[in-house]
């Protein structure tokens, strides 16, 4: 995979990243002594900018000032930007989500606004076992160096909202990231206080679905209403980055069993298969890239379940040869389903020791 150069960041690129992240490197390389000099050159990036919470910044740029820093600073820096985070630093969003009447329903709130605050990953539903709830990280951009750091600072960053939000009891029932566990692997046990594995098919958070009925203590109702409409104002004009994707995806969620196709997909949202390609290409996607992650989001979860038989995973998700079925996953997770249901055995077991 090609890595993004300086030249890219001339391109056009829309303006949605909030200038708190490149901030927090700035600020922990200022206080460490580490140089920064060069990180903004080429970018049309500035120090200045940073400066300033009013700005927006483009993904784009912003990754590569990230790239730069991440070359002169700690191994741990995304846990540790990530952990210091309150409900203050996520601004507007993280008003609305305090004036929830529940955690669910802050929750479905951070999930909707969150190009507000702007970040390089987003939060979206994935499927898990029952009495759970679990959300999958996933990259705005492609930039395989700083993907790490990006996933390592998200999820630090959210569960401290989401603790700032219920209270510091909220233990995740587990945390899944898709790359090698790093040499300070004990740093993430520190952070997140609960199981985590590494290698995994997603990176993904569980939590125990009882919490979404939680009462949240800073409730107001008349307040949400003005909140949420100030939300809906600083969303980006035209069609919220992911919105045709977030789309695409629930209505795939719902007929993953009968194998559904980008023409029966284009007909239901009143487009034609041409307009949805483009809206998707828009959006850093296609379908077949989108069918293919919830088909294995979807047969990881049910993976999990012993009494399901390989055969019937796979018919879940639209394969009616268990042969075709194996050799897809196998391509596109580097593992057969069968190794991966035992793998996933042995970590439950790990778990409940």
């Amino acid at each position: 995979m090609r890595q993004p150069s300086d030249q890219d960041s001339a391109k056009s690129d829309i303006a949605l990243m909030s200038p708190n992240l490149l901030w927090g490197l700035l600020e922990t390389a200022d206080r460490i002594g580490a140089p920064s000099d060069d990180w903004f050159a080429g970018t049309g990036l500035s120090r200045a900018q940073v400066s300033d919470p009013g700005v927006r910044l483009p993904n784009r740029p912003t990754a590569i000032v990230i790239d730069r820093a991440l070359r002169v600073l700690p191994d741990t820096i995304g846990l540790d930007i990530g952990r210091s985070q309150h409900v203050g630093n996520f601004g507007l969003l993280g008003l609305a989500m305090t004036t929830a009447a529940t955690f669910g329903e802050a929750l479905q709130i951070g999930l909707r606004f969150t190009p507000v605050v702007g970040s390089l990953m987003r939060f979206v539903e994935s499927a898990s076992e029952s009495g759970t709830v679990a959300l999958a990280g996933q990259m705005t951009l492609t930039y395989p160096s700083i993907h790490r750091f990006v996933c390592e600072e998200f999820f630090s960053s959210c569960l401290a909202l989401a603790r700032g939000l219920v209270g510091e009891g909220l233990r995740p029932l587990r945390i899944e990231f898709s790359y090698p566990a790093p040499d300070y692997a004990s740093h993430y046990r520190d952070v997140f206080d609960c199981p985590v594995a590494f290698e995994q098919p997603q990176n993904r958070l569980v939590l125990d679905a009882q919490w979404l009925a939680a009462p949240l203590p800073t409730h107001n109702p008349i307040a949400s209403r003005q909140v949420l409409a100030l939300c809906e104002a600083q969303m980006p004009e035209g069609a919220v980055p992911g919105e045709v994707t977030a789309a695409v995806e629930r209505l795939l969620r719902a007929q993953l069993p009968q194998d559904p196709k980008l023409a029966g997909i284009a007909a239901q949202l009143h487009v034609s298969e041409r307009t949805l390609r483009r809206q998707l290409t828009g959006e850093g996607t296609s379908f077949h890239e989108i069918h293919d992650r919830l088909r294995i989001d979807h047969a990881y979860a049910l993976l999990r379940e012993r009494n399901l038989t390989i055969a019937s995973v796979g018919a879940a998700i639209g394969y009616k040869d268990p042969r075709d079925f194996r050799r897809a996953f196998k391509r596109l997770t580097g593992e057969t389903p069968r190794a991966l249901r035992e793998r996933l055995s042995a970590e439950i077991a790990r778990e409940r020791r």
